[in-house]
């Protein structure tokens, strides 16, 4: 009976493949927040990471492609975060709320992922094309409703949305660059009715 010539995969290979990704991904992240993406190399990330440089190209073209990943894994949670607390049961207090402390909890679980998300939104929106469920598109949509309902104000649901918005991002800004200390948890609370008054503002 002829031997089988297919080559046998070591266990143990697969397994570190399986262990280099997270090890790259954190290594990426803080040399981009810290050095940039510009400046930072594919050689810099794998020695951070403790892999080699052929280690990254098996699981990202590039550190572009791997930057944009990053990226677009928090954008994409925070969109489907902000989904299901808008979309709850209970009074627009309590919903605002509830996204605020959705957004503050992601934020305190993984500062590092959260801060590059904030840093590079000017990067790399341009490359999430406007869609239903990105997480500016919910917030405008849910203020519309809102308006058109007479829950609050009538006015520019896209002006609203940013200056909504605008509460917490500048705050976790402010967190980045060690202006604001503590959890950003500890805030939800103030977030909250400071957004609130953005709403009702005329």
């Amino acid at each position: 009976m002829p031997r089988s010539t297919a080559p046998v995969q070591d266990p143990a290979k697969k397994q570190r493949a399986r262990n280099a990704r997270p090890k790259i991904e954190r290594a990426a992240l803080k040399l981009f927040i810290h050095e940039g993406v510009d400046a930072a190399t594919t050689r810099e990330i794998a020695e951070q990471a403790g892999v080699s440089e052929g280690a990254l190209y098996r699981h990202y073209k590039g550190k572009d492609e791997l930057a944009l990943a990053l990226f677009m894994e928090t954008h994409n949670r925070l969109g489907k975060m902000m989904m299901e607390a808008l979309a709850a049961e209970g009074t627009l207090e309590e919903k605002i709320g509830a996204a605020v402390s959705a957004y503050c909890q992601l934020a305190d679980e993984d500062f590092l992922l959260f801060s590059f998300h904030l840093v590079s939104l000017n990067r790399y929106l341009p490359y999430d094309k406007r869609r239903e469920d990105d997480p500016v598109s919910i917030t405008e949509r849910i203020i519309a409703g809102l308006m058109a309902e007479g829950t609050i104000p009538k006015g520019d649901p896209a002006l609203k949305a940013a200056m909504a918005l605008g509460v917490i991002m500048q705050a976790g800004q402010n967190k980045i660059y060690n202006r604001l200390p503590g959890p950003l948890s500890q805030h939800a609370s103030a977030f909250t009715k400071a957004i609130i008054a953005v709403l009702h503002s005329g």
